[in-house]
């Protein structure tokens, strides 16, 4: 049984952050989706800590489009405006696949690849289970089932490289070690397609701090695919 899911993924906007404006607090978005921010809309649809989404291709649809706007920091009592930098009106297609986690083998009465296919696949036809944004909370986005290669991109003739870019982060849940690690990456575009490198293969990574794997107790906290079909 496939393991894999293809969906259209679209919203007025977008904040994909590029760490170096997050210290300023006038954030500025990235050109395209991290590949964190996408597993992110992906486990929105679907997740379970059994299995672990990745994300292995990402059409840009729509011209990259910036758009500036006044923002209120949280908790801030003054007059005082933020300047973030969005994308505007943004469509991806995604092709994504899940796979058991291993790390998990307290779970592994849960890694049945069928069940959880037709449940994700359920999931994304009702626009998902969790509410979809992209980057940050404002960025409120919609999902639905679609053929990856049908549609015009609007660079399905262009080739474009973006340099140095945050990928993801690895949890102790994901990677097995105690530790939690941010992920660096080179990102190309070519024919409007970006094929996301593996989590693993990342070429820079950086530990952030010491953490542990979040403990799931049938019954309490976890329920088997078998008992939400």
């Amino acid at each position: 049984m496939k393991n894999e899911i293809t969906y259209r993924v679209w919203g007025r906007n977008a904040l994909f952050t590029d760490p170096v404006t997050k210290i300023g607090g006038e954030k500025s978005s990235l050109q395209i989706p991290t590949p964190q921010s996408i597993k992110g809309v992906t486990e929105s649809i679907y997740w379970k800590p059994s299995i672990i989404w990745v994300v292995d291709e990402i059409r840009i649809m729509k011209p990259i489009l910036m758009e500036g706007k006044g923002i209120r920091p949280i908790g801030d009592r003054g007059n005082d405006l933020a300047r973030y930098t969005y994308l505007k009106d943004v469509e991806y297609y995604v092709r994504a696949h899940f796979e058991f986690n291993r790390n998990r083998p307290d779970l592994s009465q849960d890694w049945n690849e069928n069940k959880h296919y037709f449940i994700a696949r359920r999931s994304l036809k009702a626009g998902g289970r969790r509410d979809i944004f992209l980057g940050t909370r404002e960025c409120q986005a919609y999902v639905e089932p679609v053929d990856f290669d049908n549609g015009e991109g609007a660079y399905d003739d262009m080739d474009m490289d973006f340099g140095l870019q945050y990928h993801s982060i690895g949890y102790p849940d994901e990677t097995g070690e105690n530790q939690m690690i941010v992920r660096f990456w080179y990102p190309r575009m070519e024919k409007g397609r970006i094929k996301c490198c593996r989590p693993e293969a990342c070429p820079k990574e950086h530990v952030v701090r010491k953490a542990s794997m979040k403990q799931f107790s049938p019954g309490v906290n976890f329920s088997f695919a078998q008992e939400v079909m």
